[in-house]
């Protein structure tokens, strides 16, 4: 599935995926219609029929994962909600050309808090310790293969 219709959801997809995310811990397993109806269809006033036919076209997008118990199926997010929204972010950079692509991460950061900034270098720290780049190597190092 072409990553731009994932970044594509709509209002009652993403409450859903929110619902399936908050119970992972509590139903590794994932949860049947009903249950996602209780949570998200009922607070909405929302069909039971709507949100069948929603987690329905969510696995068809490669968004949940779906499984046959009984006559049910259980849905779990098929990506956790760092992973999609990682997809998100490269989809929306990568359709810009080089210079506006770093026009934009410019203008994020200068947007973002000091937390941000500094949760964001913790996470390039990290990267470029678990792989570092040729420039960082010691001389007469060379990588595994």
């Amino acid at each position: 599935m072409p990553p731009t219709l994932r970044n594509r959801l709509g209002d009652l997809e993403r409450a859903v995926l929110e619902c399936l995310w908050a119970s992972a811990e509590t139903h590794p397993d994932g949860l049947t219609v009903r249950q996602v109806h209780d949570t998200v269809g009922v607070e909405r006033g929302i069909a039971y029929t709507t949100v069948m036919t929603v987690l329905d076209r969510m696995a068809k997008k490669d968004l949940v994962r779906r499984e046959r118990e009984g006559r049910a199926w259980r849905y779990r997010p098929a990506a956790s909600r760092e992973a999609l929204t990682s997809e998100a972010l490269h989809q929306t950079l990568g359709e810009l050309s080089g210079g506006n692509r770093r026009s934009a991460l410019l203008h994020f950061l200068e947007e973002s808090t000091p937390e941000d900034l500094d949760a964001l270098k913790a996470a390039l720290a990290q990267l470029e310790a678990a792989h570092p780049t040729e420039a960082s190597r010691p001389p007469g190092r060379t990588p595994r293969t």
